[in-house]
């Protein structure tokens, strides 16, 4: 009897260790296990709908895409797979937005044990949680938290379907799949149409816009919102930098985008007003990781290509479901700019001073970020000879784990659909083992240089 609690806490000391000491491999190493994993079940005959075994290349890309919660596929999801097929990708989409939480929080406590005590009481009255030997309750809060919005989505959904369906099984199948999908903001549909009959239906297409808008926010700014609902004025920067952001994000990328669709005759041109918007208010939330679409983004004109690309690249919220530089990042670079611009020593924000440590956290992150980007897309230019537009989109949706496509994944050759694998694993463990890396490497030096300012732009 004593043998579980036993194997159960000397497991919870390996991660503690392996956390403190290597949270990057911890990451790596989980994230490539479940890939393999995955990629073996779908490898097998019944994982099909044909009942035969599927190219080694489009299980790893699904297995991958699925896990990485990313969306870009290399055959149909609904036609391809049988329905434990489908399950299985279900399950990895499941994995794969619970592990990057649980991860992220779990390398943030990481960093914040080589933190001052000052800050490390700061850190405990905001977040409650600050001990590595607390990695069990923090799993079940994300599970329990995590599971609870994705059954309050379906239950709102499964009404829709069932009319648009006609099969209360098949209703309860897809209103579960779409839920767990949007709030992971994996972008999987189980059918081969999508969400595209649905381009003008509110009932169906709010729930998951706000389902992938609260899973990109990132755990740690539901957990502090749901601590001080009524208290807004407690909550810590990190959640009001990540709302503010946001929602600017969101209303920029909505306007803009039905600016330069609203008489694209391929786009938004067949809607009405009402259409219109929702298709709009989804094309604008869906780069923040969803990577859902309602309409044919191949036939969107360049303009708004190439806006999606800058949304993807941002990303979503720390520590959550979205992937890309994140939200945060951009803040605090765009803070520093104004604060060079007015002359001010310090980056301040909400009444918060924000540590020159963190700001070259973040510009490391955009950097070592974009140049992921630029290989990879230098890569698929030389593999393809397609243009730079769509592969750059392609690329950028990939590592931003996003999963919006112009429709070239399908046709890319064996070695490109493989980068894109590989390019989808790095957005995102990356960004996250990256940020911890950098922190944990932070040190005081004894004897400093003296400082001299380069001439710069």
């Amino acid at each position: 009897m004593a043998a579980g609690p036993g194997l159960l806490w000397r497991a919870r000391e390996y991660v503690d260790r392996a956390a403190r000491q290597g949270p990057a491999r911890l990451a790596l190493t989980v994230f490539a296990l479940v890939v393999a994993l995955i990629t073996a079940l779908l490898s097998a005959p019944w994982a099909t709908a044909h009942g035969e075994r599927a190219p080694f290349v489009d299980a790893f890309f699904t297995a991958t895409s699925a896990t990485t919660v990313t969306g870009l596929v290399t055959v149909p999801t609904g036609e391809y797979w049988s329905i434990w097929g489908l399950v299985v990708i279900l399950v990895a989409i499941k994995i794969g937005g619970l592990g990057v939480m649980t991860l992220a929080s779990l390398l943030g406590m990481a960093v914040s044990r080589r933190i001052g005590l000052t800050q490390r009481l700061l850190v405990s009255s905001e977040t409650k949680v600050t001990r590595l030997g607390e990695v069990g309750s923090l799993v079940r809060t994300v599970i329990v938290t995590s599971t609870a919005l994705e059954v309050a989505i379906a239950i709102v959904l499964f009404p829709r379907l069932v009319l648009h369906e006609d099969n209360v099984g098949t209703a309860a199948w897809h209103a579960v799949f779409y839920a767990v999908s949007a709030f992971n903001n994996a972008g999987f549909v189980p059918t081969p149409e999508g969400l595209e009959p649905f381009v003008s239906d509110w009932w169906m297409l709010l729930p998951i816009i706000v389902g992938v808008f609260i899973g990109s926010l990132g755990f740690p700014v539901i957990l502090n919102i749901a601590n001080h609902l009524r208290e807004p004025r407690r909550w810590n920067l990190h959640t009001k930098l990540t709302l503010s952001m946001s929602v600017a994000l969101l209303l920029f990328g909505s306007v803009v985008v039905a600016a330069f669709e609203w008489t694209n005759p391929g786009t938004f041109k067949p809607l009405d007003w009402a259409g219109t918007l929702l298709a709009s208010l989804f094309a604008g939330i869906m780069p923040r990781s969803g990577g859902f679409s309602t309409v044919d983004v191949g036939e969107m004109h360049e303009g708004t290509w190439l806006l999606l690309d800058a949304l993807m690249f941002v990303g979503g919220g720390s520590a959550g479901t979205a992937g890309g530089i994140k939200v945060t990042t951009l803040a605090v670079m765009l803070l520093a700019i104004v604060a060079e611009a007015r002359g001010d020593r310090d980056v301040e924000a909400f009444g918060r001073r924000i540590s020159r440590d963190t700001l070259q956290v973040a510009i490391a992150v955009a950097f070592v970020s974009a140049s992921f980007v630029l290989v990879a897309a230098l890569l698929l230019l030389a593999m393809t000879g397609l243009t730079l537009d769509v592969i750059l989109f392609e690329v950028i949706s990939a590592f931003a784990t996003c999963g919006l496509s112009t429709g070239i994944t399908p046709d890319l050759p064996d070695p490109a659909k493989y980068v894109l694998a590989v390019l989808m694993f790095i957005g995102r463990t990356g960004t996250i083992t990256l940020a911890a890396a950098l922190a944990l490497r932070n040190r005081r030096r004894v004897v400093r240089y003296p400082e001299e300012r380069p001439i710069i732009g």
